[in-house]
């Protein structure tokens, strides 16, 4: 009986086997390697972040304040429980991905080793439009994460301190008014804040393409840039020397009706405010394109929370625009101009998003022929 020259199923089957185990085993190497190097950028960024934002010095009061949320702590040591929170996160995400790709942190370190080793020839060299873009996302996210981190905890213990008063002393109040004077229409407008701050943290903090929330784009652009820079600090501070600061948190109206009237009418905007932060969802970021919005206020206008905001503190700022003009009328005439400077900075804002949009996406244009209306619907 003759032997077959062709080798048996079970054996050519292990072959086979061996040569797929050994391909996957030399793929799996450089994917781990990836995962790694992945993790270690975002962390170096994480622990960047959080150092530049403890060694500016127009941080260190809140940094050095104890804060009491059922345990005291300092802003420094909240700060760094936050970013190992944030670390372990990532930890899980960059291990646990199922196609890794270069992330953008890891792109941005290879940047700025480039530039390290040959200053000249890197600043020559026009990035290419992956690097550009991650070196801004990472830039942005480094900027905007350890501040808006600190801003929920701030709000939140702030929040977590009203009610608390507002326990121990609601049962000396005379009725509603005495009540929303002191407490309610503060602590309304926290509530408010924290969601429109929280909404935000979380668009800086995650990007996932199963969110749909991958950044596509960042502005380019110094003008985008400086409009939006020049509303946060430390560069607000810059602002404020050159506007002034007309607004206050809780305004004070001689005519008793006049004030409960209008800090509900400040509550009601803020609300719509905090509202289309919600809307944006996980896509809510400065300077950024992630996918156009439509829903909820956007539906409308083009800007709504920055009608809002502006319509809000020309409500709040109207005590001081007053008592300012009863002082002289360059006084009342200086008021003025610093809340119209505010905004023409937020109308700015507007304008630099909306040519960056328009550039990077034909679905923008689409959106706002649609949406015809910038800040008021029927007239601008």
């Amino acid at each position: 009986m003759r032997r077959s020259l062709r080798p048996q199923r079970p054996a050519l089957a292990c072959v086979e086997a061996l040569v797929t185990s050994a391909d996957t085993s030399a793929r799996a190497v450089p994917m781990l390697s990836l995962r790694l190097l992945n993790l270690a950028a975002s962390i170096a960024t994480v622990a960047a972040a959080c150092a530049i934002y403890w060694a500016a010095p127009y941080n260190h009061q809140q940094l050095d304040a104890r804060y009491d949320a059922g345990a005291s702590f300092s802003g420094t040591q909240f700060l760094v429980a936050a970013a190992l929170a944030y670390s372990a996160a990532l930890t899980v995400y960059f291990l646990a991905a199922r196609d890794p790709v270069s992330a953008k942190t890891l792109r941005f370190w290879r940047v700025l080793a480039r530039f390290a080793r040959s200053p000249g020839t890197s600043s020559a060299r026009r990035l290419e439009p992956g690097d550009r873009l991650a070196v801004l996302s990472t830039i942005l996210k480094a900027y905007f994460g350890p501040m808006m981190v600190m801003w929920v905890m701030v709000s939140l213990t702030d929040a977590l301190a009203l009610v608390s008063a507002l326990a121990s002393e609601g049962s000396s109040m005379g009725g509603f008014r005495s009540w929303f004077d002191q407490f309610g229409y503060l602590l309304l407008l926290r509530l408010i804040l924290i969601v429109d701050v929280l909404w935000f943290t979380a668009g800086y903090l995650i990007e996932l393409p199963a969110l749909g929330n991958e950044i596509r784009s960042v502005d380019p652009t110094w003008t985008g840039w400086l409009a939006a820079l020049l509303c946060y600090p430390p560069f607000n501070q810059l602002t404020v020397a050159i506007l002034g600061s007309e607004l206050t948190e809780l305004p004070r109206f001689d005519n008793p009706v006049a004030q409960l009237v209008l800090c509900v009418m400040i509550l009601v905007l803020m609300g719509i405010y905090a509202s289309a932060s919600v809307a944006l969802g996980s896509k809510a970021s400065n300077l950024t394109h992630r996918g156009i919005v439509t829903r909820g206020p956007y539906r409308w206008i083009r800007h709504p929370a920055y009608t809002c905001k502006n319509m809000a503190w020309w409500i709040g700022s109207a005590p001081l625009v007053s008592v300012a003009f009863a002082h002289s009328t360059a006084a009342g005439l200086q008021a003025l101009a610093s809340v119209a400077g505010w905004t023409l900075l937020y109308v700015l804002r507007a304008l630099t998003e909306e040519e960056h949009l328009r550039g990077v996406d034909g679905d923008y244009a689409a959106y706002c022929a649609k949406v015809r209306w910038r800040f008021v619907p029927g007239l601008f």
